[in-house]
């Protein structure tokens, strides 16, 4: 995911809500929190976008706590098995598990930061061989049905809703990229013999 500001994947990212702790009272800015009063007060809980966190915690108005999809009911299950967990249903909008949590770690201190990023890299390593084990054996499907395999489409969608959209890229990628090198092989010299 880059980061620019006309990428569709970081204005997704930026758009998840997480839950802030006001530091202080802030007048006129009730419509926030669901327009229940005209003020916020301080210590009262808001959900708000990743974009509009930025500021109040760098202006130090407010504190953020660690959103459930990087909870640690999420990490002790990744840690037992990453390939089981549906990452694109802890985020909606997309699945854009791995942006988020890179957005995220923007907001924490260098300890909590480096372990954030040490789950979402341990995540993607062992999440990887399997989609990419996966996206080439459902490319084989569909070269032998004759470009289409109905009897896989159902195994395929079932599979690729667990994942990420980063992973969903890398699937068709690596789909593309099984299926080139099918009609290549086939297409050569070797293949003929």
């Amino acid at each position: 995911m880059e980061d620019d500001y006309y990428s569709i994947e970081s204005i997704l990212a930026e758009n998840q809500k997480i839950q802030c702790t006001f530091k202080v009272d802030v007048p006129d800015m009730g419509h926030l929190d669901g327009g229940k009063t005209g003020d916020i007060k301080a210590l009262s809980k808001v959900q708000l976008p990743l974009w509009m966190v930025y500021i109040l915690i760098y202006s130090d108005y407010a504190d953020f706590t660690i959103p459930p999809p990087f909870s640690a009911r999420v990490r002790n299950a990744l840690n037992a098995e990453a390939t089981s967990v549906r990452l694109s249903a802890l985020v909606g909008q997309g699945g854009l598990w791995y942006g988020f949590g890179r957005m995220i770690m923007r907001l924490l201190n260098d300890v909590p930061a480096a372990e954030l990023s040490r789950l979402l890299t341990d995540t993607f390593h062992k999440r990887l061989p399997e989609v990419i084990d996966q996206a080439q054996h459902f490319a084989s499907l569909q070269g032998t049905a004759g470009g289409s395999s109905r009897g896989g489409d159902a195994s395929i969608a079932a599979f690729r809703e667990g994942m990420d959209g980063t992973e969903r890229e890398l699937f068709q990628l690596a789909q593309e990229s099984a299926k080139r090198t099918k009609i290549w092989y086939e297409a050569s010299d070797r293949g003929r013999r």
